[in-house]
């Protein structure tokens, strides 16, 4: 729990983008008049960012439990 300040950032980040690309996948996915296989393209983009998004939070964390939060130090 010594790390939960540095933690506080990537959590909120994380949660608003993970937010806002699953709601405009919704929106992208369920607009009317536009083909299926546009909709099932833009839905399935929308998941890969989202699960990018959670990879690299989960990196992050690791990154902050390590000790490693300044990157640019070691060059």
């Amino acid at each position: 729990m010594k790390h939960l300040k540095k933690m506080i950032a990537p959590i909120i980040i994380t949660a608003i983008s993970l937010v806002y690309l699953i709601a405009f996948g919704v929106v992208f996915v369920t607009v009317p008049g536009l083909p299926l296989w546009l909709s099932v393209t833009g839905g399935i983009l929308w998941l890969f960012l989202s699960g990018v998004s959670i990879f690299v939070f989960v990196e992050r964390i690791k990154e902050i439990r390590s000790g490693e939060e300044d990157d640019l130090s070691q060059y």
